[in-house]
């Protein structure tokens, strides 16, 4: 059986466990993937501590990851599109992080040839998700949008896509980052207190949109300061907090045609996709550690030999 990152109980990083796991039945529509890539969100270490996300309903063994690359093993035998020996990229919730998966062949795309394999495995959900935020907040020329968290893994795709939308970029980083901001584009600010006045700076013309991807009360008090326009607020890392302030907090589906999009958008070369490390899957705990500290650049993503 092959192994799979899954916790059977909700806790700290020390929960994460790599065992044999075995794969469910190959069902209508659906493919073996022999995993080469998965990445590494945030979302996993709430779902490790318990916090489901909308949608999904936790019952252990939860296997843990949403997206992935890998090489076609077998179909189910009404998939027509895809074939074994394909490589591809797609996204599948709680199977991802192992060394196979059986994943819906409606939810994968093609892997370019030239794309790296650590790539293709942390492009759909941050991409995704970034994608979805800037069709939710309306981002397009003439734009000035404020990103919060704008060095990490959606951050830096949502800087990427609005760059392309026509948008002026300003993202908050630490200050270790601001390099990295300046090269994709974005006006870098140091978030932290007088954070008001130093997007102020840089702005004079005013703020016309916020994407957050960083969370807490404070940064959602300085957005509304800043774009008083709420309905152009939104957030996909503040829960209690936005429904409070009357922010918007951003859903929206994904798919194989979103992700295509992204793909052939990294083939033009106008998206490059950051990868700040590499794990084994039983280095699961110390990834999750990681993430939690908060302060990466781009993604970190599983590989298997």
């Amino acid at each position: 059986m092959p192994n799979a990152v899954v916790i059977n109980r909700f806790g700290g990083p020390e929960v994460l466990e790599l065992v044999d796991r075995p794969l469910p039945e190959l069902g209508p529509g659906h493919v073996r993937v022999r995993v080469k890539a998965a990445g590494i969100q945030p979302v996993d270490t709430y779902i490790r501590r318990g916090m489901a996300p909308r949608g999904l309903t936790l019952e252990f063994p939860i296997t843990l990851g949403n997206e992935y690359a890998g090489i076609v093993e077998a179909c189910a035998g009404d998939v027509v599109d895809v074939s074994p020996g394909d490589e591809v990229l797609g996204f599948q919730p709680l199977s991802c992080q192992a060394e196979e998966a059986v994943v819906s062949a409606s939810q994968l795309v093609a892997k370019p040839p030239e794309m790296p394999w650590e790539i293709a495995g942390s492009l759909s959900a941050s991409g995704q998700t970034a994608h979805v935020a800037m069709e939710f907040l309306g981002v397009g020329e003439g734009d000035t949008l404020l990103i919060h968290a704008a060095a990490g893994g959606v951050g830096t795709m949502a800087v990427q896509l609005a760059r392309e939308l026509g948008a002026t970029v300003i993202g908050t980083a630490s200050e270790r980052n601001h390099e990295h901001l300046r090269s994709l584009g974005a006006i870098p600010v140091t978030y932290g207190e007088g954070l008001v006045e130093r997007v102020r700076e840089v702005a004079p013309g005013g703020v016309t949109a916020v994407f957050d991807a960083a969370g807490g009360e404070r940064t959602l008090l300085d957005s509304i300061e800043l774009c008083p326009d709420l309905p152009r607020i939104g957030t996909i890392a503040a829960g209690e907090e936005a429904e409070r302030l009357g922010v918007r907090r951003i859903v929206g589906p994904r798919s194989a045609a979103r992700l295509a999009e992204l793909v052939e958008l990294w083939r033009e070369g106008g998206l490059v996709v950051s990868v700040s490390r590499t794990f084994h899957l039983d280095e699961a705990a110390e990834a999750h550690r990681l993430v939690e500290a908060r302060h990466l650049t781009g993604k970190l993503v599983f590989v298997n030999d």
